[in-house]
């Protein structure tokens, strides 16, 4: 008997990527493995699209509100927990089904890549670093260290550079700033691609942001500020949420943290589309194409 295929439904946000998982899904006898960083957090509802229990189809999820705001996601433990839902599913005979815009979650599934562990005291101390000097100056620490490193990490990106020299500290040898060239875990691997028109995918994520905020994001946010958002280092970066913050701070007014929640989301959703292009093994889908012709789509 041969074996069942791993199926990744990825491309950017607000493309219709929920839709045909469910679908496929639904079709294949499957079931859903989330691979959205931010749907790992229980109670970031309305800012990450989440899909309530009434609309999944009866269709079982995994890896949705795992996470408390005050916890740090990583990408290694989603790695072995996430492959460990994979082997889980197969084993049932149950076909699962990735989907989610967090493009480096889903290669950490799919792909053969290895991260190297965390150290709390080495990353607190670094973040300190961050705070107190900014992440230009942790830069140029990186480029003394590791020049290739440095060169292919953004001066503003702080929580990129903290860790190229956490793993430097660590390892004594330098960070991987380039991923490895793809090579499937699983070789029954599709991934399907979902395929807009960027102004199309433009004016959809505007009425998914004017959406929330009428879903009541500002009131979601705003409870999880109880909980701890404010002071994550991961979950208070979330696309909406850390606008929102803003402006519960008082540091800008409400249209503004629309604004640029809008202005933000398309611009995330460019570099989701830019990644997933870059990979060669994709079947690129037009958006609402059902499950079946994804299904039978050939690799172009």
């Amino acid at each position: 008997m041969p074996a069942l295929p791993v199926i990744a439904v990825v491309g950017a946000t607000a493309a219709g990527k929920t839709e045909l998982a469910l679908e496929l899904a639904d079709h294949l006898g499957g079931e859903v493995v989330n691979t959205d960083s931010m749907q790992l957090y229980r109670g970031m509802d309305i800012g990450t699209a989440k899909l309530p229990v009434s609309e999944r189809r009866g269709i079982r999820h995994h890896l949705v509100d795992v996470l408390d705001v005050r916890q740090e996601a990583s990408v290694a433990e989603f790695q072995a927990q996430a492959r460990a839902v994979v082997e889980d599913c197969r084993a049932r005979g149950v076909v699962p089904v990735l989907v989610g815009g967090s493009a480096l979650y889903t290669r950490a599934v799919l792909d053969r890549l290895d991260f190297p562990g965390t150290d709390p005291v080495v990353r607190r101390r670094l973040e300190d670093d961050l705070a107190a000097f900014g992440p230009a100056a942790l830069h140029d620490r990186l480029r003394g260290l590791d020049p290739e490193a440095a060169g292919h990490i953004e001066k503003a990106n702080g929580r990129r550079i903290v860790r190229a020299l956490e793993v430097v500290e660590l390892t004594g040898g330098p960070f991987a700033a380039r991923l490895p060239p793809p090579s499937y875990v699983y070789p029954e691997t599709v991934q399907l691609g979902v395929d807009i028109e960027r102004t199309v995918l433009d004016e959809r994520i505007t009425r998914r942001v004017d959406r929330m905020w009428a879903d009541g994001l500002v009131e979601e946010v705003r409870r999880l500020e109880t909980l701890g958002l404010r002071e994550s280092r991961t979950a208070s970066r979330a696309l909406g949420y850390q606008q929102v913050l803003a402006f519960l701070a008082g540091e800008v007014d409400e249209e503004e943290s629309r604004r640029r929640t809008v202005v933000g989301t398309r611009r995330f959703a460019r570099r989701q589309d830019a990644w997933f292009r870059k990979d060669p093994r994709v079947r690129w889908v037009p958006t609402g194409t059902g499950a079946v012709a994804a299904w039978r789509t050939p690799l172009r």
